[in-house]
């Protein structure tokens, strides 16, 4: 008895669909795409881990490290959308409204003023010199003896012309003496002032120097931290302008942009960046690129998050149309190979 299999008609058996090159590869872009959104994860977590476990010098050298500061980061200026970008993050971090409930002491702690206040403290020669500087010198002597001759001059115009006839015959001395003298009584008044603001100056420094011991500096630094660390953050407001034509932020942005630019050109910041590269790889050259990770906090734990994070771009990548067309580009390559087209008997149509 035949069974209804044995008496299908062969010209059935014809019709059925045959299978293409085309329909082929659409079968296995498909399939490709599934199996790539399964494995995301757990391929970029191999990929890291095989990554990690090569050396750094197999594939980076000091050149290349330093052709990244000099063409990425040196050759360029910041460009103005990230100097508005700087602009606008340090008003909103110093014009936060948190500020206003933090006290300086957040920031820093009382035992970093005592250990910088003690620094300061202890290297008297340098602190010696800056008294010099400040009280010791010529200059502030010579300002000073200005200042007061000024002052005394413009009372003694303003007395004897409020003096009357009493007044006239001081100017008449005055005249009497110079002619006497035959010295301008101006000038040997500046002359007084100075020789002897210039003796005061000198034993304005000594009393400094001696009696600014290293205990009494790191006293007043201490002591003065002490009167405003409890003051808000939002007090440093106070020393800047927050106007459209007139912003101190403006000009803390634009001072380091101008500094930045004068830096990033000059051969003595090349070659400082030059010597701390060769330093940094001569000391990482022998680690793995997941110790070197390692070192910036970047570990297992680190990429697994970051994969995480990444997931929907891959997924969107994997089925986006510029990867299906290199898929298809791909395979038409593999399957016009004459020896495969011939040994699957595939139709191009």
């Amino acid at each position: 008895m035949q069974t209804s299999k044995d008496t299908q008609n062969p010209a059935q058996e014809s019709d059925a669909p045959m299978l293409t090159a085309n329909s082929l590869i659409d079968a296995q872009i498909t399939f490709m795409q599934q199996w790539l959104r399964k494995q995301a994860e757990p391929l970029s977590m191999e990929a890291w881990q095989w990554l990690g476990a090569q050396p750094l010098a197999k594939y980076i050298s000091s050149d290349d490290v330093q052709r990244l500061f000099n063409d990425w980061l040196l050759d360029h200026p910041l460009s103005e959308v990230v100097r508005s970008d700087i602009r606008d993050i340090l008003h909103s971090i110093i014009y936060h409204p948190a500020n206003d409930n933090v006290p300086l002491s957040e920031l820093i702690d009382d035992t970093q003023v005592v250990t910088l206040a003690d620094y300061i403290g202890s290297h008297e020669q340098q602190r010696n010199i800056l008294i010099h500087t400040l009280v010791g010198n010529d200059t502030f002597a010579d300002l000073l003896t200005q200042t007061l001759y000024h002052a005394i001059n413009d009372f003694m115009e303003n007395t004897l012309d409020k003096a009357g006839g009493v007044g006239k015959l001081m100017k008449l001395g005055r005249s009497s003496f110079e002619k006497a003298t035959n010295r301008n009584l101006d000038e040997k008044l500046q002359t007084y002032l100075h020789r002897n603001i210039k003796d005061l100056a000198h034993r304005a420094e000594a009393n400094a120097q001696e009696h600014l011991s290293n205990e009494e500096v790191s006293r007043l630094v201490v002591t003065g931290w002490a009167r405003i660390k409890e003051q808000p953050i939002s007090h440093i407001q106070t020393y800047l302008r927050d106007e459209p034509d007139n912003s101190s932020i403006d000009h803390i942005e634009a001072s380091i942009q101008q500094s930045y630019n004068r830096l990033r050109m000059s051969p003595y910041l090349h070659s400082l960046v030059a010597a701390s590269v060769d330093t940094w790889y001569r000391n990482h050259q022998s680690d793995t690129i997941a110790q070197v990770a390692k070192s910036l906090h970047i570990d297992e734990a680190a990429i697994e998050q970051l994969s995480t994070t990444l997931l929907p771009v891959i997924y969107d990548a994997i089925d986006s149309e510029w990867l299906t067309d290199h898929l298809r580009e791909m395979l038409k390559a593999f399957y016009s190979q004459p020896n495969i087209k011939d040994s699957l008997g595939l139709n191009h149509q």
